[in-house]
């Protein structure tokens, strides 16, 4: 299921708290991204299309909440991510943020630390 940054937006908020209705959702990303009702609204409508969220009927307005977790988005982009621009491998990866980007005394700390946990429980 691919998820625009836009949709993803509207999924944020549900993660952080649902069920929530259009209302509720278009106080909070309304005024970052001036979005109208409507904005909101055709993105939910979108996101029930694709089955990452579901809408329930709540007197004269709607209730929405997500049927995907963030964790199971998470490993679905950055896994898309991987195989689109890397062939799947994660050292390429982390070589362009390295060359690319200045990756910092902490980031090679949690790299590092990371590493050593993966290795430990490989043996």
């Amino acid at each position: 299921m691919a998820i625009t940054e836009a949709e993803a937006a509207i999924m944020n908020v549900l993660w952080e708290g649902s069920p929530r209705s259009a209302e509720d959702i278009l106080r909070v990303v309304g005024p970052e991204r001036e979005w109208q009702e409507s904005t909101v609204k055709s993105l939910l409508a979108r996101l029930v299309q694709k089955d990452a969220i579901q809408a329930t009927k709540d007197g004269r307005r709607f209730l929405y909440e997500p049927l995907i977790t963030q964790k199971q988005y998470l490993t679905q982009e950055s896994s898309s991510l991987l195989d689109r621009l890397f062939g799947g491998r994660v050292a390429p990866l982390v070589a362009h943020f390295s060359e690319n980007q200045q990756l910092s005394k902490r980031d090679l700390a949690e790299l590092r630390r990371l590493i050593e946990r993966l290795d430990d429980e490989r043996r």
